[in-house]
């Protein structure tokens, strides 16, 4: 009478096999010693760093290690424990109140910020040093005549034989209506408004006149995380060695200098918050300033600054009968 074989399910991770304990021999089951993982849509072993992104193929990966079979089941991951929550238990929660720091007065000395220039703003101001320096005094060839509606471009000293047509005014844009503040000849198109020959004979203007203007307005916005207020001056060819930007507690004053145009932009607030002056940090690009103010406390400041009085402009204060729609619609078409 044959003796019937008592096969054992074998639990090693990968192999699944039954086998026969009298012929368990030390290379009978290929297995993965390691744990399986799931993650970002792989799944793989632990021990031989086998993965792939289908279960099938999963199953399918052949154990890294040989040994005897076995049939001891590995011991089953422990479960959390669960606590018993009494429901009638009535649980105070009390806010973080962080130490307020005492505000120093608007007045304390400022320090000036030491500003990490981007690479590409370092070459453009080289750049321009270089043309500056080879170029101060000549015109180039190519330059477009600076007075408006004039087309033509300097090409030698005979380029000024020719007369400059073009319109004294400057452009207006309202409501749909394009035009010169000069002529006021109205089109809705604007190719048209371009071709619109000038009202005025005159020179070329091939290099652009210093203005007389001494502010510049420029666009800042703010936005902040935990730990720091980043405050951003969108502005282009501003002087980086002339402007500076200084900083108290509470205090945020910049001022850019525009050499081209012999203008400035002042932005010169009080701050909601406090800040750490020496964790703060300045980084000027060709296009923005960028001031990183780090917080002195921890905390959402509602609002950036706090109003001031003396941040008003006295010489639009003081005329309101000052037609400034000119100033808004106006728009530099010199060097179209």
């Amino acid at each position: 009478m044959e003796k019937t074989v008592i096969l054992l399910q074998c639990y090693n991770r990968g192999c699944g096999q039954k086998f026969d304990p009298n012929d368990n021999k030390k290379d009978s089951c290929r297995h993965h010693p390691g744990d399986p993982f799931f993650h970002d849509a792989y799944k793989g072993w632990s021990c031989c760093n086998k993965k792939c992104t289908d279960f099938t193929e999963f199953l399918n990966i052949k154990g890294c290690t040989v040994s005897f079979h076995s049939n001891v089941k590995p011991p089953e991951p422990e479960k959390a424990k669960t606590v018993e929550v009494d429901v009638n238990e009535v649980i105070e929660v009390k806010p973080i109140v962080p130490n307020l720091l005492p505000r120093p007065p608007f007045d304390t000395p400022m320090a000036e910020m030491k500003p990490d220039i981007a690479p590409s703003l370092k070459q453009q101001v080289f750049n321009k040093k270089a043309e500056e320096k080879g170029t101060s005094d000549t015109i180039a060839v190519g330059t477009a005549c600076k007075n408006g509606g004039c087309k033509h471009t300097y090409l030698g000293p005979q380029s000024n034989d020719s007369n400059c047509i073009y319109h004294p005014g400057y452009p207006v844009f309202h409501e749909g209506l394009k035009f010169w503040s000069c002529c006021k000849k109205r089109t809705t198109d604007f190719q048209s408004f371009l071709d619109q020959v000038g009202c005025e004979e005159g020179n070329h203007l091939w290099k652009k006149e210093v203005s007389d203007k001494s502010k510049v307005n420029c666009r800042w916005d703010y936005h902040q995380t935990a730990s720091h207020v980043i405050v951003t001056i969108y502005a282009k060819q501003y002087d980086v060695e002339k402007s500076i930007v200084q900083l108290n507690p509470i205090r945020l004053n910049a001022n850019l200098v525009f050499p081209e145009d012999n203008t400035s932009f002042l932005l010169d607030i009080e701050l909601k918050g406090i800040i750490d002056i020496e964790k703060s940090k300045l980084t000027m690009y060709g296009t923005k300033v960028e001031v990183s103010l780090k917080k002195a406390e921890p905390g959402s400041w509602p609002r950036l600054e706090v109003p001031r009085s003396t941040q008003c402009d006295p010489e639009i204060d003081g005329d309101t009968d000052k037609d400034i729609t000119p100033m808004v619609e106006a728009v530099d078409l010199s060097d179209l």
